[in-house]
């Protein structure tokens, strides 16, 4: 069935109780407001620290978005995009756009004004709901992305000179159901790689990828009607987006949280009662130091109804959840890989039963296959390493208008996931690294995420990014940049004993003690290292020559 489904039934069985909640520790709550008639006009006051709807108004919210579009001429097949910070805005209009049988294109709020641009064309965009934190960015190319566009403010005040009014526009429709007949075969959406190695390519997703997503994660986190779940990073994202659709399967409330820090996190689950919890590398390693500092106490809080937390977007580093049981021992916890190409977290997945297996990805999600092969297609041995390829629902239709990269990435049905992983004799997976961040130093494969994991075991050490660094005689060398914990006392002497463990190619030869970047969605910022130290190496070797 397409997701839009999941939406009216429970808007139809459940439509009296609370289905989204926003929380925003930086602003102040200076009035109460009624949601329908937040629902109709735009609000003239600051936002208020909490906000909710139901399942009804959700769901009513999303058609008038839907009757807004269709009015102004958007049909089946359009594409729609969402420039916009997590708000309770988001997500109906979301399901607003798919009730068209438009295509939603939501957008990476770090887009610079070129990259919106830029994405805007590929995806052959033809409306853009964007929020007020984008307006200086889009008039720098507003007369290029507004040519022949519709452009929606979603914000309050005046629209820019170069957009309409979102809440003026949506107020004049009805909230009675379009009812445009789809399927789940239909398109639904477009996602946009992260762009690590160039601009971002469009990845298109039926409607079956998206109910696909929501079924696997209500049975992966074993999700139900009295739970609560705590959405933190952006619904731009896959993994967002699709971890929360396990509330959407199963009716159940979730929080959507604007901050980051471990106070607010751990005063949003304890006041709202949530019970799942997603988070990414950076923000359980600020948890934790925040505890063993003293700065944050477990007893001032209300934590006993949380169950379960999760990680996802990135390598996990073993040392970090063994250092979370010790506080949380009777958290359930599960680690969860995919890519936007595979609807986000969960083809694969350690399950919330094998936590006896941290430093694995896990087994084959829900409905998924999993395969490792060499450069010549071929299934590597057990134990050996290759490139993680996938197949199941949730496999990408395509890059949109980029046939030969669909070809290199698309055989036969599975998806070629760029990871190296292999797979132990349990039949479980671990990921070895990014294919085009292995390091090859003197003809030797050295793979970054193994020495990361190693040296996030020194107690001293907050955050690791292992790059390759260019050298005149082996090609490259491996380099270790090292976050350290605020207040500790750490010098590159003791990190570079501590690494006398590892065999001798696999150490690092320079290690560098500075911030490690990561983005929005908790990855590390590779490229920008690389650019960054790479250009530092190469001046040194030419003054050493």
């Amino acid at each position: 069935m397409p997701v839009i489904d999941l939406l009216r039934r429970n808007a139809r069985e459940h439509g009296d109780e609370v289905a989204l909640v926003e929380l925003n520790p930086t602003m102040e709550d200076t009035r109460k407001i009624s949601f329908k008639e937040f629902d109709l006009v735009q609000q003239t006051t600051s936002h208020p620290y909490r906000h909710e709807i139901t399942w009804q108004i959700f769901d009513e919210k999303s058609n008038r978005v839907a009757n807004m579009l269709l009015g102004r001429g958007i049909k089946k097949g359009d594409k729609v995009a969402i420039l916009m910070f997590n708000c309770l805005e988001w997500l109906p209009i979301y399901f607003g756009i798919l009730k068209t049988g438009a295509i939603a294109v939501p957008f990476n709020f770090r887009y610079t004004a070129n990259e919106i641009s830029y994405c805007a064309d590929l995806a052959e965009v033809s409306v853009m709901f964007f929020g007020p934190e984008f307006v200086d960015r889009i008039a720098i190319n507003s007369e290029d992305i507004s040519n022949g566009r519709l452009l929606l403010y979603v914000g309050e005040g005046l629209a820019p000179d170069y957009a309409e009014n979102y809440w003026q526009q949506v107020a004049d429709y009805s909230s009675k159901d379009p009812d445009i007949a789809l399927t789940e075969e239909d398109h639904a959406a477009i996602y946009f790689s992260s762009g690590t190695t160039g601009f971002p390519k469009a990845i298109l997703h039926p409607h079956r990828s998206l109910t696909q997503a929501a079924e696997m994660e209500a049975i992966h986190h074993q999700t139900c009607k009295d739970d609560c779940f705590l959405c933190i990073p952006p619904l731009y994202h896959t993994g967002a987006k699709f971890h929360w659709m396990g509330s959407l399967w199963t009716c159940s409330k979730a929080i959507l949280l604007k901050g980051t820090k471990p106070d607010v996190i751990l005063k949003a689950v304890s006041e709202e009662g949530c019970t799942n919890v997603w988070l990414l590398v950076p923000w359980a390693q600020d948890i934790l130091e925040a505890l063993d500092s003293g700065e944050l106490k477990l007893s001032d809080y209300n934590l006993a109804q949380w169950r379960i937390m999760h990680i996802g977007a990135q390598p996990v580093p073993p040392s970090l959840i063994r250092h979370w049981k010790d506080y949380f021992p009777n958290h359930q916890y599960d680690t969860n890989y995919g890519l936007s190409e595979s609807t986000g977290p969960g083809c694969v997945h350690l399950g919330i039963e094998n936590v006896h297996k941290v430093g694995a990805i896990g087994v084959p999600g829900y409905r998924w296959e999993c395969k490792i092969i060499d450069d010549k297609g071929n299934i590597v041995p057990q134990g050996e390493v290759g490139e993680l390829c996938v197949k199941g629902p949730g496999v990408m239709l395509e890059y949109y208008r980029n046939p030969e990269a669909t070809r290199d990435s698309l055989k036969d049905g599975w998806l070629l996931t760029g990871d190296m992983a292999r797979q132990d004799e349990d039949g479980f997976y671990f990921l070895v690294d990014r294919k085009k961040d292995l390091i090859v130093s003197g003809g030797e494969n050295i793979y970054p995420v193994e020495i990361e994991n190693f040296l996030q075991e020194y107690p001293k050490v907050k955050d690791v990014a292992v790059i390759g660094l260019p050298d005149k005689r082996l090609g490259e060398i491996t380099g270790a940049i090292v976050e350290i914990i605020p207040g500790s006392d750490c010098t590159v002497e003791e990190l570079e004993k501590f690494c006398n463990q590892l065999p001798r190619y696999k150490r690092p030869k320079q290690i560098i003690l500075a911030e490690v970047p990561r983005n929005a969605t908790g990855k590390i910022e590779k490229p920008a290292l690389r650019k960054r130290y790479g250009a530092e190496r190469l001046v040194e070797q030419e003054n050493q020559s």
